[in-house]
């Protein structure tokens, strides 16, 4: 049995260039499958390829419908240079209702 979806959900990738991160939140803003997305520095550790790794990285938090993950999730995977992008999505279980009608409205005309 498939999960429901959630009515909204923040997808999350990373990218290693601030230019990257703002080029993948503008491609998947101007396609209208997020509303809105948030670019801002992280400092990752993470093990790849056997060796454990540390690296600047920045982050970006897309907020959209939760009808449009998967969409989202292959947008940022065609768009990405890294082997294995970060694309991970988590509901957003409550927010403020004129938010997240905005969120809606926005993402409703997505091709």
């Amino acid at each position: 049995m498939t999960p429901a979806l959630p009515d909204y959900a923040v997808v999350t990738t990373t990218a290693d260039a601030e230019s990257k991160a703002r080029f993948l939140a503008a491609e998947v803003i101007g396609d209208r499958l997020a509303a809105c997305a948030q670019v801002y520095p992280v400092a990752s550790v993470y093990r790849w390829e056997g060796k454990v790794e540390q690296a600047q990285e920045w982050r970006v938090d897309f907020k959209t419908r939760g009808a449009l993950v998967e969409r989202v999730a292959e947008r940022i995977g065609a768009l990405h240079d890294y082997d294995t992008p970060e694309i991970i999505a988590v509901p957003i279980s409550a927010g403020s209702p004129g938010y997240l009608a905005w969120i809606g409205d926005e993402t409703r005309s997505a091709p």
